[in-house]
């Protein structure tokens, strides 16, 4: 008997725990699966999960970062791409990983970086010129007690380095990152593991994307617990998003286990730093916060690495809360912990969203789509 839509319905209900953003786009990938799309999605939509296992055998995903709308066209990167970095080799060995991929809109998967001794990062954006910034942490055996600083990374559209920055000042341990972008000129915002530390840079972008220029950098915030871990490598100030309307800084901490906001990041001028002020803080809901986004909603969306206050029955969370403090769903990506790590939200146009999130354990990218009421 061919199943109903409230069928569908109610089976992709049942198999979805994340009652909020997540579980609505459960129910989209369900109706697309029998041709009943909600009519503000767009087509051809990409497959629901497709693997991050690049040529060279690269795992453990952790950065994904959306293509924007109007990136400038002529290179490999297209509107609608998510690209994706990887940390570790195919030996599994942490901070030894040297690819991003590139997941198209129909669900294809090329690689479209490949270097050498890195161990890329989830410190990942993409301009509107196609420039690719990338942090870097690697190690020479996988281990904490080979951690080195790294550095910043800068890419063309056609994953051709144009440029590394590499002040351990500055940068020391990228873990993640957010994005301003005029086009022209871009303001970053990175958080440094290693140091415990935020850093603003100011970068212009020239020819086109083909070269970038370091006009400014600061760090504008401090304090931060961190410290280097057997099992998870590093702990310390994680994902980030900027608020760019209001001028705020929202930073997820992995080893406070916190998530705080940094209002006037903008303007600070790197005197009297700090960590900000604590907006959610919840040890039921947060275990190793490491990635930070914000849905269209205005509510927040954090991965869970599980790398701090773990709970077994709470394995490898996606958590939405807003920004007074209060919990509103969450979401597992794996039945096993330390499966969460990176994840991206990007509209399509004012009817719907696309949510991606890696699962670590399976090196897999799960695309949700979610109509916006």
């Amino acid at each position: 008997m061919k199943p109903t839509m409230q069928s569908i319905a109610s089976q992709a209900r049942e198999s979805a725990a994340f009652c909020g953003i997540l579980g609505a786009a459960w129910l989209a990938v369900s109706f697309s699966a029998m041709g009943q799309v909600p009519s503000s999605s767009l087509f051809p939509l990409p497959p629901p999960v497709v693997s991050t296992v690049p040529s060279n055998g690269d795992v453990n995903p952790y950065g994904v970062a959306f293509v924007p709308e109007f990136v400038l066209p002529g290179g490999e990167l297209h509107p609608g791409d998510i690209l994706v970095s990887n940390f570790n080799n195919s030996q599994n060995l942490q901070g030894t990983g040297t690819t991003i991929v590139r997941v198209g809109a129909h669900g294809d998967v090329t690689t479209f970086y490949q270097g050498k001794n890195l161990g890329l990062t989830a410190a990942l954006g993409v301009l509107h010129a196609g420039v690719v910034l990338v942090g870097n942490l690697p190690t020479t055996d996988g281990t904490s007690a080979t951690v080195k600083a790294g550095s910043l990374l800068a890419l063309d559209r056609n994953g051709n380095l144009i440029g590394t920055l590499a002040n351990t000042s500055l940068v020391n341990g990228p873990w993640g990152m957010a994005i301003q972008d005029w086009g022209n000129f871009a303001r970053i915002f990175v958080s440094n593991v290693l140091s415990g530390t935020i850093a603003r840079i100011d970068l212009a972008v020239m020819q086109e994307g083909e070269s970038v220029i370091l006009l400014d950098a600061v760090t504008i915030a401090s304090g931060y617990n961190h410290r280097l871990d057997p099992a998870a490598l590093v702990l310390g100030p994680s994902g980030l998003f900027y608020d760019a309307d209001n001028d705020i800084l929202y930073v997820a901490s992995s080893a406070d286990n916190a998530i705080y906001a940094i209002n006037g990041a903008g303007a600070l001028d790197g005197t009297n730093q700090s960590t900000g002020t604590v907006i959610y803080q919840d040890n039921m809901h947060l275990h190793g916060p490491i990635d930070l986004v914000r849905t269209p909603t205005g509510h927040m969306i954090v991965a869970n690495s599980d790398g701090s206050n773990v709970d077994p029955n709470q394995p490898s969370e996606l958590v939405e809360f807003t920004l007074e403090g209060q919990f509103i769903a969450e979401y597992s990506v794996d039945k096993n912990n330390g499966g969460a790590f990176g994840v991206g939200v990007k509209s399509i146009g004012e009817t719907a969203v696309r949510v991606a999130a890696v699962d670590d354990n399976a090196n897999t990218l799960s695309i949700f789509i979610e109509p916006i009421y």
